[in-house]
């Protein structure tokens, strides 16, 4: 009886690490978008976004029914967004896909609680429009340089365990 519990928590832990690294592969893919067009770097915000449509591409297994339904309902349009922003090499369309793929990305990541990394939820009062950063030192990815610390953190979303 002991070796069966043993094995089914081995079996949970397991399960709940290999959706933590999907999770992670997208946040990681999503920062790398960011910061490319926080750079202002449209053909490397095109190979990155390329790069999250991959990992969006990849199913997220062992979710609850609630999480189950909260992926279903936002990973196609995280998939859209990824696939327009990688299609251009207009810095200023992959910006407007960029403030949906946020949006989205953020609710997503705020019902499934499985990321592995607190990230923050910041804000352009110029643009109206959020984003997430791995740190909270503000990089405004909508603007660049010409208001690069432009933006304030509005959520925080603390990695599993916290």
């Amino acid at each position: 009886m002991k070796m069966l519990v043993l094995s089914f928590i081995l079996f949970i832990s397991i399960s709940a690490k290999a959706q933590n690294a999907r999770v992670d592969k997208i946040a990681e893919s999503y920062i790398a978008l960011k910061n490319a067009l926080v750079a202002s770097n449209a053909i490397l915000a095109k190979s990155r976004s390329a790069e999250l449509l991959s990992a969006l591409s990849s199913p997220i297994t062992n979710l609850k029914p609630a999480q189950q339904k909260q992926a279903a309902a936002y990973l196609e349009k995280l998939k859209f967004d990824s696939r327009h922003i990688s299609q251009t090499t207009e810095i200023d369309r992959q910006r407007e896909h960029f403030e949906s793929l946020s949006k989205n990305l953020y609710t997503l990541f705020s019902g499934l609680k499985l990321n592995s990394h607190t990230l923050y939820q910041q804000y352009c009062p110029m643009k109206k429009a959020s984003w997430l950063s791995e740190t909270e030192e503000i990089r405004n990815p909508y603007y660049g340089d010409d208001m690069l610390e432009c933006g304030k953190i509005t959520a925080t979303l603390n990695s599993v365990g916290k």
